[in-house]
């Protein structure tokens, strides 16, 4: 066996790789982070429309039964994510519009302070549709 020279390169690596590991899931994370509020802004949007359009399109003149019938099937369709979700519908400040406002708060992979750098951590939608009437 040969003898190690003098100042080795005996464990020079381990800062660089402990850094690039930290580094890396310090991306990964925000990389979900950023798909997991994508995707949930889509699908609350998305069922907010939905009980928006499904008011709208009673063939009648809306009620504030119609609009809690379809909050609650917005919740059943949102599953567990449904408890951090608020609806809100409004069919008295204009008749001819069914208006579903909902707000979200998303779950947090990051932390506080990393997470509102992303600007997803709250889903704040408004959706309005037009009320059918048939001729």
């Amino acid at each position: 066996m040969a003898p190690e020279p003098e100042g080795g390169d005996r464990g020079a690596g381990l800062l660089s790789t402990s850094f690039g590991i930290l580094f890396f899931l310090g991306f990964l994370f925000f990389a979900v982070q950023l798909l997991f509020n994508l995707y949930a802004t889509s699908v609350v949007t998305s069922t907010a429309y939905d009980a928006a359009r499904d008011v709208a399109t009673k063939g009648h003149q809306p009620t504030e039964a119609d609009c809690d019938d379809a909050i609650v099937r917005a919740n059943e369709h949102l599953g567990r994510y449904a408890d951090r979700v608020q609806f809100t519908c409004d069919i008295t400040s204009n008749l001819d519009v069914v208006t579903v406002h909902v707000h979200a708060e998303n779950p947090r992979f990051l932390g506080p302070t990393i997470d509102t750098l992303v600007g997803y951590d709250v889903i704040d939608r408004t959706v309005s549709v037009r009320v059918e009437r048939f001729r």
